[in-house]
């Protein structure tokens, strides 16, 4: 078997639509440079996800210079969005914690709407000092994480995604698998490890950057929703309740905390440190 190494990397400029894969990403320590550092709110301020609209991943943002994104929707016009005047903020609910975030354009709001079919509106997080932080049982003072669902990076391996795959076919839905990595949206892919490595890992370095491997992740219905048609299906939540179940938690993945900065690039040996 090959030697571990990073097989793939992706950003998430808009919390919730569709993955971007990069061949580079810059390691901050609430997360991967521009990563989920805009999202959309209903009219309560709470956050808006493929939980309850399904749509956003038919929906995609690209970077732009400056932190920007350029929207777009098949069959309809892209919208720049630029970083919007920090100098007013508004506090949004993001599950059970609370983060001060900037309304974007008008624009951007109604582009939106219209192609979610509900009122919604684009809001971005500007300053670190706005960052949240990680769950206390979990992470050490100081540590925060931009509008990632709890931690600033989340792992998976494709040799596990093989081995789930393996056991969606030997299950009752047979028919919904293959299952490509994108139902997990994660920012790290690593390839030549043995399937469920993960679990046993501690502390890992990607290249020069080093990460605590902190807490597996508990996967939502967002996995079993097609990022292409926006349908959703039984798996994999059928199938990781039968085999990867800890307690009401369906397993799949693993968060990590930066625990030093720096370039991560596809290609990067991964060593695990403990």
């Amino acid at each position: 078997m090959p030697s571990p190494a990073l097989g793939a990397v992706y950003v998430h400029p808009v919390k919730s639509l569709a993955s971007l894969a990069a061949d580079q990403a810059v390691v901050e320590p609430w997360g991967l440079a521009d990563d989920r550092r805009w999202m959309l709110l209903d009219s309560e301020n709470r956050v808006i996800t493929q939980r309850q609209q399904p749509r956003m991943a038919q929906l995609s943002a690209e970077l732009l210079p400056g932190g920007g994104v350029s929207l777009a929707a098949a069959g309809s016009p892209s919208l720049a969005v630029e970083v919007p005047d920090p100098a007013r903020t508004v506090t949004a609910e993001l599950h059970r914690s609370k983060v001060e975030v900037v309304m974007a354009s008008g624009e951007a709001h109604t582009w939106f709407s219209a192609r979610l079919g509900a009122e919604v509106r684009l809001v971005h997080l500007d300053a670190p000092s706005h960052r949240r932080p990680v769950d206390p049982e979990f992470g050490r003072p100081g540590e925060t994480v931009s509008l990632a669902d709890g931690f600033p990076l989340l792992l998976t391996a494709r040799s596990s995604l093989d081995a789930l795959n393996s056991l969606v076919a030997e299950g009752d839905h047979p028919d919904e698998g293959p299952l490509p990595m994108d139902r997990f949206r994660p920012n790290v892919v690593v390839d030549g490890t043995q399937p469920w490595a993960e679990d046993g890992w501690k502390r890992i370095a990607i290249g020069e950057v080093a990460f605590r491997v902190v807490k597996p992740c508990g996967r939502c219905v967002i996995t079993t929703t097609d990022q292409r048609t926006a349908e959703r299906g039984k798996e994999p939540l059928h199938t990781l309740a039968r085999h990867r179940r800890d307690g009401k938690h369906l397993l799949f993945g693993q968060n990590l905390i930066p625990e030093t900065t720096g370039m991560i690039r596809v290609g990067d040996p991964v060593r695990v440190l403990g």
